[in-house]
């Protein structure tokens, strides 16, 4: 019998199954065993082809080269990993390999890996396929008992071929035909687009925004207080402050009775278990974690450290077979802080197991995140992986536990004739909340900051009682612009695009997709980051001057999530086998035939910003902005000091022998300090800089 090679993808993946396997024998870029080579991808291997690698008429952008459509998209190596992919091709063809196992991950990036490395290969042997959610061995040797024929996900690999060259050919030839037609180096894509879109869209709102004063009154009993407010339509809001004084004036000493008392008994079911989206947006709330580094940390917590299942998923729910597991994966959990909230459920015949933990329903690649049944040694994690196993462990316990209940009571008085709301919150039962009960009190700093009469805790009174007015105030306040975007909002902006959508079939659709896949998210965001279109303001995203541009300039169906939703059903319905590629890919070419079309007859009069640090290709240190055109770097050559954007007609220099007769030659110190302060100290003299008049040495 011939080998089998298993092609994973990632090394550390490749020596965990290595290791299961029994396979020992190291070699260069894989490892063997009796029966089984073990070899990895580095993530993409093989990519799509540039439009220079079909024709080196296409390197040079041009509008009459538009559209770019390859009779057939070729594949080619990425340079920096090209070594691993002739390790793997080698191993793939050669006679002594009877067949391949695909251990690339489970999903539809992991199918395109594979097969892309398995095309450009020319290989045609046969090949199963390993579908995992867990790297303990258990999972490992599970998967490996119940390895599937390659066949069974041609429509998988289908939908990730026509998502890959759907997505090259609207980039390619977006990004070309806007960055020639507007004279700037513009990156167009199906989904960063209209993700860009909705953080315009929200800086708009947050700009036209027009901030009103108005004025609130507050009653002050003895323990609690109450806000005014108008019996017709319960407004508390006053636009004047005399007319909000003369009603403090009005009830300030006097007795308020109380007319009536409402009670309304909640409770709010344990939250659901993580899917990616929600772990990335917990943790940029609580540790300011970007998307990005959520997503890696809980990589390494996958691969690295075994601790929790496949990161990448968009299911929020186990499935059944799983169900005969979860006591042991709670076993696993029993030490501190986690062991007092395990007990109660460790004490129970059965957990308390329902349809908002276990519906493989509602389960597509991968189930959610949670806890693997290996054993923790907390001690050897980082602060980072700490905190986001701190994250999935919480919930993964806090799913078995009872409804949070609690009670809203309001009570509303009268003084005077006017009338005074006064709301509390009386916790009935924890529930859930027992596992984040070590939140609570900066939970309540943070509530009492932002609705003090919300959160108070009332008396035990009856209607007909009354209480003496101590005190009135008037309190000033302003109306408040939507709150900028924050990763985790637009995390959720993104997963729910469908609000941004009229049409309800498409709308339907992104409840399922939304804007890129938990996987794709992140990476969205860096991509919008390093492209100059939003930049970080604390937790904020901001949109840039050039970002701003982009969505003024290209056409509705680009920044729309609509688009993304027909893409995405389309995507649905060629990997369910209800439509075949062909018809999808016959859509996109007319798309992309239309966004050229518009771009090139309906030129803005837009202008882009340039990016100064982007455009210094000099390895030379730059000693800060130039005054004169306030866009280029001041850089140095042997003679002088310029400016970056010279080609641009920015005439500032500085001639390094400017002050030669005054025994000075000017250095890189000397810029740097005469750009920041206008002064560099020389002993007893002192050289200072003006724009208009230049460099001067003074005593």
């Amino acid at each position: 019998m011939g080998r089998t090679v298993v092609i994973a993808e990632k090394p550390s993946v490749g020596r965990d199954i290595a290791r299961v396997l029994g396979c020992r024998q190291k070699g260069n870029g894989f490892i063997a065993g009796d029966n089984y080579v073990i070899t990895w991808a580095v993530g993409h291997l093989a990519v799509l082809c540039e439009p220079e690698d079909y024709s080196e008429d296409l390197k040079k952008w041009r509008l009459n080269t538009l559209p770019i459509v390859p009779e057939k998209m070729l594949l080619k190596t990425v340079k920096e990993t090209k070594d691993q992919f002739e390790i793997i091709k080698s191993l793939i063809n050669s006679d002594e390999t009877e067949q391949l196992i695909c251990a690339t991950d489970s999903g539809r990036e992991g199918e395109l890996i594979f097969r892309y490395i398995y095309e450009l290969s020319a290989c045609n042997k046969p090949f199963k396929r390993l579908w995992i959610s867990s790297m303990t061995d258990e999972a490992i040797n599970k998967g490996f008992a119940s390895l599937k024929d390659g066949s069974d996900y041609d429509l998988l690999f289908s939908s990730a071929k026509c998502r890959s060259e759907a997505d090259w050919l609207v980039g390619i030839n977006a990004s070309r035909a806007f960055s020639i037609r507007y004279d700037s180096n513009l990156s167009i894509g199906r989904v960063q687009t209209p993700t860009l879109a909705i953080i315009v869209a929200r800086q708009k709102e947050i700009e036209s925004f027009e901030v009103l004063d108005y004025y609130e009154v507050q009653s002050v009993y003895d323990v609690f207080s109450g806000i005014w407010f108008k019996e017709e339509n319960k407004e508390s809001k006053i636009a004047s402050k005399e007319e909000a004084q003369a009603i403090a004036d009005k009830v300030k000493g006097k007795t308020a009775v109380v007319k009536d008392i409402e009670r309304d008994e909640k409770q709010n079911p344990p939250p659901l278990l993580y899917d990616l989206t929600e772990l990335q947006r917990d943790a940029n709330k609580k540790f300011g974690f970007s998307a990005e580094k959520t997503l890696s940390v809980a990589q390494d917590l996958y691969e690295k450290r075994k601790l929790i299942t496949y990161p990448r998923t968009d299911s929020r729910y186990l499935s059944d077979d799983m169900v005969p597991q979860l006591k042991n994966v709670l076993k696993k959990l029993y030490f501190p802080p986690y062991d007092k909230h395990i007990e109660p459920l460790m004490a129970m015949n059965e957990l308390p197991v329902s349809k908002r933990i276990v519906d493989s329903s509602k389960i597509t690649d991968h189930h959610a995140i949670i806890p693997t049944n290996s054993y923790v040694k907390i001690d050897v994690l980082t602060p980072d992986e700490k905190s986001v196993y701190d994250l999935i462990a919480r919930r993964f316990i806090a799913v078995f536990y009872p409804y949070y209940q609690f009670t809203i009571t309001r009570v509303t008085t009268e003084a005077e004739n006017e009338l005074f709301i006064s709301k509390g919150k009386t916790i009935n039962a924890l529930g859930w909340m027992e596992l984040y009960s070590d939140e609570e009190p900066q939970k309540a700093s943070k509530r009492k900051k932002n609705s003090e009469e919300d959160e108070q805790i009332l008396p035990d009174l009856s209607v007909g009682d009354t209480r003496t007015v101590k005190d009135a105030k008037v309190l000033h306040k302003k109306t408040k612009p939507p709150s900028p975007y924050t990763e985790a909002a637009l995390l959720s902006a993104m997963e729910n695009a469908g609000r941004f959508v009229e049409d309800e079939e498409l709308k339907e659709q992104l409840k399922e997709s939304g804007l890129g896949t938990p996987a794709t998210r992140a990476g969205i965001i860096e991509r919008l980051i390093a492209v100059g279109y939003i930049e970080r303001k604390g937790k904020s995203l901001i949109p840039t001057e050039k970002g701003r541009k982009l969505i003024e300039i290209v056409p509705q169906e680009l920044k729309s999530p609509e688009t993304t939703g027909k893409w995405e059903k389309g995507l649905n319905s060629i990997y369910k086998g209800t439509m075949v590629s062909e018809r999808f890919m016959g859509s996109i070419l007319r798309y992309v035939r239309y966004i050229i079309e518009q771009c090139i007859k309906n030129k803005l009069p837009v202008t882009f910003p340039r990016n100064p640090a982007k455009q210094v290709t000099s390895s030379l240190p730059s000693f800060g902005k130039c005054p004169r055109c306030s866009e280029g770097l001041i850089l140095e050559n042997s003679k002088s000091f310029y400016c970056s954007e010279w080609k641009r007609d920015c005439k500032f220099t500085i001639w390094k022998n400017a002050l030669q007769n005054d025994g000075v030659e000017i250095t890189g110190e000397m810029i740097q300090s005469l750009l920041e302060t206008g002064e560099f100290g020389l002993g007893d003299k002192k050289l200072t800089f003006e724009l208009s008049s230049g460099l001067k040495v003074t005593t």
